[in-house]
């Protein structure tokens, strides 16, 4: 059976429905670099791969998740990737947002891979602290976009505010005050210091399998033998 009708796939360039994936062609556009252009596999699963064909003997040529090929083509605005990334529908770059490709993806989102609210995993705020002015700022980890973010932003030890995509901060801009940072989201308590429903130890929207820390490598490793 077909993972999209033909009208949902019509006129889409490069366009592959065969086996357990369909494949098309996509791109990113850079306003400096230009177009980076690859192919999209996108799984039953809701798993979305991108094979990338900048350059011949691309690096990162194979295996990219959205987020890391939008980063990769060296889009000034990365972190939006359902609307930074485009396929082309008759003849028109069209955002994937814009298009079907993404209802497989959408679903596996509001499933719970593990302790959920109505369906969903849920993960409280986060704060990383800015290396030049010594401030914390706010990640809320809602997406997979959104943990992403964090997560890169945790693993940079010069992180700064200005690499913050999701809210334009600057180091200028004030600090949260303490009354307001003990909100973090959850969803039994508003102050809650932590708990089973908003402390997640590992998901799949939070881990990453083209990540090579040690903490994704082991849930990637613990997922692929269960």
């Amino acid at each position: 059976m077909e993972m999209f009708s033909g009208e949902e796939v019509n006129g889409m360039s490069g366009l592959k429905q065969e086996g357990e994936n369909v494949e098309v062609t996509c791109g990113c556009t850079s306003h400096r670099y230009g177009d980076a252009v690859g192919t999209l596999r996108v799984f039953p699963s809701g798993d979305l791969r991108v094979s990338c064909q900048c350059i011949p003997g691309c690096n990162e040529a194979d295996n990219l998740t959205p987020a890391a090929f939008e980063k990769h083509s060296g889009r000034e605005t990365a972190g939006k990737w359902k609307n930074t990334i485009w396929v082309m529908v008759q003849g028109e770059k069209t955002p994937l947002a814009k298009t079907s490709l993404l209802k497989y993806y959408n679903k596996s989102q509001k499933r719970s891979p593990n302790g959920s609210h109505h369906g969903r995993q849920y993960h409280r705020d986060e704060f990383v602290r800015c290396s030049s002015c010594n401030k914390e700022r706010r990640f809320r980890l809602r997406t997979k976009e959104e943990c992403r973010v964090y997560h890169d932003a945790v693993a940079n030890r010069n992180w700064q505010c200005s690499d913050l995509t999701f809210d334009k901060i600057t180091c200028e801009d004030e600090e949260e005050r303490a009354s307001r940072k003990v909100l973090r989201g959850c969803l039994r308590s508003p102050s809650c210091k932590g708990c089973t429903k908003c402390v997640c130890f590992g998901c799949k929207t939070c881990r990453f399998s083209d990540c090579s820390c040690q903490t994704c490598v082991d849930f990637t490793h613990n997922n692929s033998i269960n």
